[in-house]
């Protein structure tokens, strides 16, 4: 599975994922999910942006 958020490759043994419109979406982290839940359609839109610097 690939992370949506950060594209990550991501085991679908994740405990961070959620539903969204019938399709069950993996990520590596809660910041990931957060992100995800907060505006979806952005990232199925843009796709990943990769992981964000520290």
């Amino acid at each position: 599975m690939i992370d949506p958020v950060c594209g990550m490759e991501v085991d679908n043994k994740s405990k961070y994922k959620t539903l969204y419109k019938g399709k069950v979406y993996y990520f590596c982290s809660e910041i990931c999910l957060n992100s995800f839940r907060n505006d979806p359609e952005k990232y199925l839109r843009e796709g990943p942006k990769g992981m964000k610097s520290m």
